[in-house]
């Protein structure tokens, strides 16, 4: 009896214990290094940056030419009369809050073309992860910012900045 239960503790433990070896191979990389340390993520960063400083400088002439409108208003209350006055208060309001609006009509649509470039950008670098994957024999990549540790032989991202900048030069802003 004694040799039965050493047979059956011995039979469960082979039988019944999983040993499990892994042959899935795993990378990360740094999707933000790759967005703006490339080539294409820098053009990007560039378009917008020369239509934000466009627009601004845009805006700031209108907001000068509006002070400068009100002040003349401001200057005429005495002279004019009441109902005149009002009138170009009003008028000048009219103008300072159609300013506002296409101020934040001009942000949104930077915006706008931010998202879709940067959207472009991620649709060109798809292809390229999955060719050095398959090329590589990597199971899985993941972005670095979802790793809380990782052995530093397993990060891609200067690999992957490499083919980037080869395969995507510029992305135009629409």
């Amino acid at each position: 009896m004694k040799h039965f239960v050493k047979i059956f503790v011995i039979f469960t433990y082979f039988f019944f214990t999983n040993i499990s070896y892994s042959a899935t191979e795993l990378a990360y990389i740094n999707m933000e290094k790759i967005m703006n340390q490339s080539i294409a993520g820098k053009s990007i960063t560039k378009a917008l940056e020369d239509l934000h400083k466009k627009n601004i400088n845009e805006f700031e002439k209108i907001k000068n030419e509006l002070k400068l409108k009100e002040s003349e208003i401001v200057s005429q209350k005495n002279i004019l009369q009441e109902d005149e006055y009002n009138k170009k208060i009003n008028l000048l309001k009219e103008k300072v809050v159609k300013y506002r609006k296409e101020r934040r009509v001009k942000a949104e649509q930077l915006n706008k073309k931010k998202i879709e470039a940067t959207s472009e950008l991620l649709n060109n670098i798809r292809p390229i992860l999955a060719e050095y994957a398959t090329q590589n024999s990597i199971s899985i990549i993941m972005q670095k910012r979802n790793i809380i540790v990782g052995k530093k032989e397993l990060e891609i991202t200067d690999d992957i900045l490499n083919l980037v900048d080869k395969k995507v030069k510029k992305i135009k802003l629409n």
